[in-house]
């Protein structure tokens, strides 16, 4: 019995390279020497994840703007003054918002796993953002000789290449970034906003193969930005029934920060699907205590009373710095908890294996 286990994408990046990269946007250390500072986060990055045991490996996100912009980074048609995201701290990120016609992205996110691919041996998954945010781009007071449907058109197009070039270069899984579920009930409770995102990525994961849709996978959690949270209060009863409706094979949720698990444990177990096996996050990242391995395994036996053992899997529960600028979590802090996930997760599935053979015998 194997219980498998991936990470969710971003790990915080090294001090100088977010110096780095004010420099650089200051004019003051050039573009090759950025470089240099990349290569190296990233290289560094995927040897620390390689040293924790992972099975599975990630770039960390180090080279991405944010893990939502990686995909217009650099485009001319935007202006900033698009949709505000509160967080519970009081701070808040803005998206900004297109301005012209058409919609293209600038990157893909198979860039980043060609570079990844060629420092590791080990299988390499790839974070891609949802359709659903990016929709968020398009104006509420629309843009004149471009409507919003031949947006939503033109950009259902990107993100299946988007995914679609990930999974042709070698992609392990594809994992889509849907952050925005969860704060969609919040801003609308009725969860209409949510159905319409939901169909909007189900256009895109509905182009894929079914065997193709084995390794396309979606993340849901309450945000993760400097220690703090925009939709932590919205219930998973509100929001898995409309979550897994999602055509994809994998769904990563964040769970060591809930904190009536049980709850959650009944609300996945109700609304899940067959063929979907679901990723719990058992690291909070937004906690800077490290759990132990004795812990993760804990929580990984009492979800298995619950979720089929054969759909279920471990993860953290967001990506530990979603924006570059974020320095709430270290770098140390962050390859301990994934440590800690590994190693639980190998205790655990120990237990399930002594306990399989015991009924065997």
């Amino acid at each position: 019995m194997r219980i498998q286990t991936e990470p969710i994408g971003s790990i915080p990046r090294p001090v100088e390279l977010i110096l780095g990269i004010k420099a650089n946007a200051a004019g003051q250390l050039n573009d090759k020497d950025l470089q240099h500072l990349y290569d190296s986060a990233v290289s560094e990055t995927i040897k620390n994840l390689e040293a924790t045991g992972s099975p599975v490996i990630s770039d960390g996100e180090q080279t991405k703007p944010s893990f939502v912009t990686y995909p217009i980074q650099g485009m001319k048609q935007l202006s900033p003054d698009g949709v505000v995201i509160p967080f519970a701290d009081g701070h808040s990120r803005q998206l900004p918002k297109l301005t012209k016609g058409p919609f293209r992205y600038q990157t893909y996110a198979d860039s980043y796993l060609k570079k990844a691919k060629q420092l590791t041996s080990l299988p390499v998954k790839q974070a891609v953002i949802s359709s659903s945010a990016l929709s968020l781009l398009y104006p509420s007071e629309g843009i004149d000789g471009y409507s919003r449907e031949e947006f939503i058109k033109d950009l259902i197009n990107e993100a299946e290449a988007d995914i679609r070039r990930s999974l042709d270069s070698g992609a392990y899984k594809v994992q889509i970034d849907f952050t925005e579920a969860r704060l969609s009930l919040k801003l609308d409770p009725s969860g209409n906003l949510l159905q319409s995102f939901i169909d909007l990525n189900n256009a895109v994961i509905s182009r894929f193969s079914e065997e193709e849709r084995k390794k396309i996978g979606v993340h849901s959690c309450p945000g993760g930005d400097h220690d703090s949270t925009h939709s932590a209060d919205i219930s998973y009863n509100s929001l898995l029934p409309l979550l897994f409706q999602l055509k994809a094979g994998n769904f990563y949720l964040e769970y060591a920060g809930e904190k009536n698990k049980v709850q959650v444990l009944n609300a996945i177990k109700y609304n899940m699907k067959p063929g979907q096996r679901i990723f719990l996050g058992v690291t909070n990242v937004i906690n800077p205590r490290v759990e132990t391995a004795e812990e993760i395994r804990d929580i990984i036996l009492q979800a298995a009373e619950t979720i089929p053992v054969d759909q279920l899997g471990t993860t953290d529960d967001c990506g530990f710095s979603p924006f570059a600028d974020d320095t709430s979590t270290s770098r140390d802090i962050a390859f301990a908890k994934i440590k800690a996930r590994i190693d639980g997760t190998k205790m655990a599935e120990e237990v399930m294996n002594k306990k399989t053979a015991f009924f065997q015998s």
